[in-house]
């Protein structure tokens, strides 16, 4: 049976249930482990720093009260009974008319109260001319004047730097106090997660365990320490054994999925039988699913799934407590405005935190664009720049709108270059060589879209209707690439045509509308007469450039669509059924940029050598 969320909390509430979990502790380290960390204790001085009187400079420890009267015209000769140098003891006794040589940071002597600096006197065999009086005192650091015995010298919280270490190795302490990096037990849960080390069975519907990685990484940037458990199952026993043992080691519990209010979904019913759940679910976009409370007495927060989810929820409630916690700093902020492209429409009622890409545009004002992904994507992660928040209330953010763009990373560089469209082998050669480069897979209608928002630098195509609109464009590159029917080595079905393809047994591994591939063959097919519904496979399309092929490699297909370069890498066959050519274009107001200056320069200089070095590939 289904049951509903409790009431969505707000996130002020999850911020004050958050603060009442404590996740502190104190751990003794060495000095030379301490620097960055931050003191849990305060200091006392157990010693005087100097624990000595000490000369203050190079010169003659004296009687004040003999120097009195000395002057350049009028001098006093003193008889020198000796020197005294750093780090020995000097002699107890001294008599009335006598001094000693004395060096910077040496032990005065206990007859003498003052240092006559080397410059205010004339020495002569083993005499000295003194010819300025000095007061008791005088150029002398006396005992504790650094830090006395019993002062307060380090306070609870300081950030140990190399100031910090040095006063605490002045005091002569070889370890300190310092807060303990929480440690922190991240578990995901799933029965369809396996860890990147393991084969993946597609078939079988697993996946590879993001979020683990994900987090465990989040939590050390944040001062925690992670522990990363075996992925938990759905299955009440094995999690509940999982949660137990990691609730014995670590200072706070940390797992993603099954945290919603479904019937398979047991954290919370976990929770409830074995701790304390403080709030179930809270009003923000992506994070509803979110749980705070304790586990086996461990402080805990249930994660959602979807990885954007997770990491987001992570980083605007979670992280702020392990780095208190920790005496992380909070890092850099760097807020940046920027222009939405497009309009963004939402339901309201909820804090909605919205991750936006940023480019900057050909006046040098950045743009923001939301990405066609959502939540459920892992590579939305890496295709955005910060989030805008949009309030509960607030249901529409038009095109042109001034927003506020938190940065994921401030120490991340803003993309060089943001380039859309139509993904290609040749393509992705060039923009490696482009740094901070950006490309995004997007159909011929979106980018087009994309383009009179006035978003990406640069966008690709491939069809044999290539245009370019030569007010608003500047053509970068072209090239062609054939492409064909894609079968295995031997062609052992003897495919000579897609009229080949409505035969028996023979099954399609068929491409996304969104590819241009997939629009050239379905023209083919229309001009050929051939019916796509008795085609095995048609209907099933595949997203990536080189999908298809790979289906057919891996024997999920006997033919695929791709490209001749695509089938010769894959040690496969083609059919081929025609070729495309390649556009790269700039918008006109961006040919300026410093990076389409570059990806310009790049395609004149290694175009040639690619296009030859590619099976199917010409100029």
């Amino acid at each position: 049976m289904r049951r509903e969320f409790r009431s969505l909390s707000s996130p002020e509430e999850v911020h004050r249930a958050l603060d009442s979990l404590s996740m502190t502790g104190v751990k003794e380290l060495p000095l030379a482990q301490a620097h960055r960390r931050v003191l849990a204790e305060r200091v006392t001085a157990p010693i005087d720093v100097p624990g000595f009187d000490r000369a203050a400079m190079d010169g003659y420890a004296v009687r004040a009260r003999e120097t009195f009267g000395a002057s350049e015209t009028e001098p006093k000769r003193f008889t020198v009974a000796g020197v005294v140098h750093a780090g020995e003891q000097p002699p107890a006794e001294l008599a009335t008319g006598e001094v000693l040589e004395i060096a910077t940071g040496a032990v005065m002597p206990a007859a003498t109260d003052a240092v006559v600096p080397v410059e205010r006197t004339e020495e002569s065999d083993a005499t000295v001319r003194i010819l300025s009086a000095v007061a008791p005192g005088d150029n002398v650091m006396a005992r504790g004047t650094d830090i006395a015995s019993g002062d307060r010298a380090l306070g609870p919280g300081t950030r140990l730097g190399p100031r910090h270490i040095g006063l605490l190795a002045a005091l002569g302490r070889e370890s300190v106090p310092v807060q303990r990096q929480p440690r922190v037990g991240v578990i995901s849960t799933g029965e369809e997660l396996i860890q990147p080390e393991d084969p993946l069975e597609s078939a079988a519907g697993q996946i590879y365990d993001v979020n683990s990685h994900a987090i465990g990484a989040a939590v050390r940037t944040a001062g925690g320490e992670p522990t990363i458990y075996e992925t938990a199952g759905d299955e009440y026993k094995a999690l509940t054994e999982t949660l137990k043992q990691a609730a014995k080691e670590t200072d706070l519990l940390l797992t993603s999925g099954s945290t919603s209010a479904g019937s398979t979904d047991l954290l919370y019913r976990l929770i409830e039988q074995e701790g304390e759940i403080l709030l179930h679910g809270v009003a923000v976009k992506p994070g509803r699913p979110m749980l705070v409370g304790t586990i086996f007495d461990t402080p805990y927060v249930g994660l959602p799934g979807y990885p954007v989810s997770a990491l987001t929820i992570f980083r605007v409630f979670v992280a702020p407590q392990l780095r208190e916690a920790s005496g992380t700093p909070e890092p850099p902020q760097s807020n940046v405005t920027a222009s939405l492209a497009s309009p963004v429409q939402y339901d309201g009622g909820r804090l909605r935190l919205l991750p936006v890409g940023l480019v900057e545009s050909g006046d040098g004002s950045l743009v923001a664009y939301a990405p066609q992904k959502g939540s459920g994507a892992t590579t939305t992660l890496v295709e955005t720049d910060g989030i805008v928040r949009m309030a509960p209330e607030q249901n529409m953010l038009g095109p042109g709108t001034d927003v506020t763009v938190e940065r994921f990373d401030p120490t991340s560089p803003i993309p060089s270059l943001l380039g859309v469209g139509e993904p290609d082998p040749v393509l992705w050669d060039v923009l490696d060589t482009v740094e901070h480069s950006r490309f995004l897979p997007l159909s011929r209608a979106n980018a087009d879209r994309w383009v009179a928002d006035g978003i990406p630098d640069v966008t690709v195509r491939a069809d044999e209707r290539n245009q370019v609109d030569d007010s608003a464009e500047t053509e970068l590159a072209t090239w062609q690439r054939e492409w064909g029917l894609i079968v295995p080595d031997g062609n052992p079905q003897g495919l000579t045509d897609c009229t080949d393809l409505p035969r028996e047994n023979v099954q399609l591994a068929n491409l996304s509308t969104a590819l241009s591939l997939r629009g050239a063959f379905d023209r083919l097919l229309d001009e050929r007469g051939v019916d796509t519904d008795a085609i095995d496979g048609y209907h099933r399309a595949l997203p990536g450039l080189e999908s298809a092929a790979r289906s057919v490699a891996t024997d999920r297909a006997t033919v695929g669509i791709g490209l001749v370069e695509t089938a010769t890498q894959l040690g496969l066959d083609t059919v081929p059924l025609g070729t495309q050519q390649v556009s790269v274009v700039s918008q006109s107001d961006r040919t300026e940029k410093p990076s389409v200056i570059t990806l310009d320069e790049r395609f004149a200089d290694e175009l040639t050598e690619l296009v030859a070095s590619r099976e199917g590939f010409t100029e």
